[in-house]
């Protein structure tokens, strides 16, 4: 499986590229800036492409921005964010366009080498890898607003954990009841929101997130 990596601090991005190489990925390209990036990413299409957000030139959204324009090129090219900042208005452009896998986990929240791996490879294999904090906080945006504000306390919580891109069956061992109860819930979530039911797990929490997304954008529109 083949890695392009976007990390500007070089001990860090280092220390990926050995775990990586560890765990039998091949690192395609280790960059540490935006132009570098979005070279490597259109010349050498890589199965997978872990990008932290704030690279340089800019040290701002740099990295997010890449791989969202390298998205546009390459429609599905699963992308792994990895940063300490939840940049919202981009991470639910990334999550929402429905195709891909996708992933954005905190720098300070990934506590071991099978963790990381993990998330890495279900984003790789068009999967989902959520931290808990950033689905929190796209999700706490709007659960004052209908429809979100009509869901029961319960519901937003199985909710969270389906954006997070768990089975009915974690989730069920996760809040202590029944598989049946869990399909419950996400039946009447989904009826909520107006959504689809359906049995694709990453595609319903990318359908959530969509919803979402169009709902901030017609609230914040582009200063959001």
């Amino acid at each position: 499986m083949r890695v392009v990596l976007a990390e500007d601090l070089f001990l860090l991005r280092d220390g990926l590229v050995r775990m990586l190489e560890a765990y039998d990925f091949e690192i395609a390209a280790a960059v540490e800036s935006g132009p570098e990036l979005t070279k490597a990413l259109a010349e050498l299409r890589p199965d997978v492409a872990v990008v932290d957000v704030r690279l340089p030139p800019s040290h701002t959204d740099e990295g997010l921005q890449c791989a969202l324009a390298a998205r546009r090129e390459r429609p599905g090219l699963p992308v792994l964010v990895l940063s300490q900042h939840v940049e919202q208005l981009y991470a639910r452009e990334l999550l929402a366009d429905g195709t891909g896998g996708v992933g954005y986990l905190l720098k300070d929240r990934v506590f071991d080498a099978d963790q990381f791996i993990d998330a890495v490879r279900r984003v790789a294999a068009g999967g989902t890898a959520m931290d808990p904090q950033v689905i929190q906080q796209l999700l706490s945006r709007r659960a004052a607003d209908a429809p979100l504000g009509g869901l029961t306390p319960r519901e937003l919580e199985v909710l969270e954990l389906m954006a997070q891109g768990r089975s009915n069956a974690a989730i069920a061992a996760q809040l202590v009841v029944t598989e049946r109860a869990i399909a419950k819930h996400t039946s009447n979530i989904f009826a909520k929101l107006g959504l689809p039911v359906s049995d694709d797990d990453n595609r319903r929490v990318l359908a959530v997130l969509a919803y979402l997304d169009r709902g901030g954008r017609r609230e914040g529109g582009a200063a959001d």
